[in-house]
């Protein structure tokens, strides 16, 4: 798979990376033996950029990642978060902790749990509202000078925000979701800015949490304890209205012969190539499918099929229930 610069700070890394979260969390039954096969795959296909976060089980998504890449340390661009609060014995707070403090000891125990001597890519993972941004990322400035960590990012930022976490410390990605169904950074200013600014781009859920496949039907296809059955848009009329919407972009897929989340992700790459896509997923199959989109042009006729069908602001409900909609865009 071919190799791009993210951002402008010196970092590469694959065109497609993986999304390693639902691997330990929030989607449901999942299968260590089978992620770790999926992991090495990833690597095996030239998958580079492996994304997780210790907030991620939590800390067991960073344990599964650290085992599956031993012995291949080489061929990887790690990537880890940290923000979330959670406390040592695993429960989160609800609190977002951006403190100089918090920062230190977060670095060192994903460091520990990832069981490597330093991180490519560590991203704040949600703002501090009571921390100055230029408090967080000075400390995480000072874990960069002492080798700690390579690379900064941040996720889930405004454009202020970004613009003054980049001046206290050179940023090489945020990290926001984006896809055909959820265009948001294309109105509010964050592409614009990162762009302006030289950073580069990861679309995180480039799939839509799963829904672009075209194989979640009804909320009764996700498990019990699938926090996607208290999304917005997976519930009533607003889950009808997507499924609408869904069904056009499908058209366009089986008219170009290829799937849905091929479609969805040809898409995402299609709009520059300082944007990185991360779709997740627990099985070979499903990586493999995703991993060919890289392959996929679009013609001008199909981004405007695609354009037409599923415009800015098209999705019906918010991407978080009211909770997770307050931690976003600080």
């Amino acid at each position: 798979m071919h190799q791009q610069n993210l951002g402008s700070q010196g970092l590469t890394v694959s065109v497609e990376g993986l999304g390693c979260m639902g691997m330990s969390a929030f989607y449901g039954a999942f299968d260590d033996a089978e992620s770790t096969a999926t992991i090495r795959r990833a690597l095996d296909l030239g998958v580079t950029l492996l994304d997780t976060a210790d907030i991620y089980g939590p800390f067991t998504n960073e344990v599964l990642v650290g085992k599956a890449i031993a012995g291949r340390r080489d061929e990887v661009v790690l990537a880890t978060k940290f923000g979330n609060e959670v406390d040592e014995s695993g429960k989160r707070t609800g609190r977002v902790n951006g403190s100089p403090e918090y920062v230190r000891a977060s670095v060192e125990a994903s460091l520990r749990r990832l069981d490597v001597d330093v991180i490519d890519l560590y991203y704040q993972h949600r703002v501090d509202p009571e921390t100055p941004i230029e408090e967080t990322f000075g400390a995480l400035g000072e874990l960069v000078t002492a080798g700690k960590v390579r690379y900064l990012g941040i996720s889930e930022a405004a454009p202020e925000t970004i613009r003054r976490a980049h001046a206290t410390h050179p940023l090489s990605a945020v990290q926001t979701e984006y896809s055909l169904f959820t265009r948001d950074v294309e109105d509010d200013g964050v592409l614009a800015t990162v762009r302006e600014l030289g950073i580069g781009f990861v679309a995180y859920s480039p799939l839509g949490r799963g829904f672009l496949s075209g194989r979640i039907r009804s909320i009764d296809d996700f498990d019990a304890d699938d926090f996607r059955r208290s999304s917005p848009r997976f519930q009533g009329e607003n889950f009808a209205k997507n499924l609408a919407v869904l069904g056009q972009v499908m058209a366009i897929a089986e008219r170009k012969g290829v799937t849905p989340s091929q479609l969805a992700l040809a898409w995402v790459l299609a709009q520059g190539t300082d944007i990185v896509p991360i779709p997740g997923t627990r099985r070979i199959a499903n990586l493999q499918e995703n991993a060919a989109a890289v392959d996929i042009t679009l013609t001008g006729d199909d981004l405007a099929a695609i354009a037409q069908v599923a415009p800015v602001g098209i999705a019906a409900g918010e991407r978080y229930a009211p909770g997770g909609m307050q931690a976003v865009h600080r």
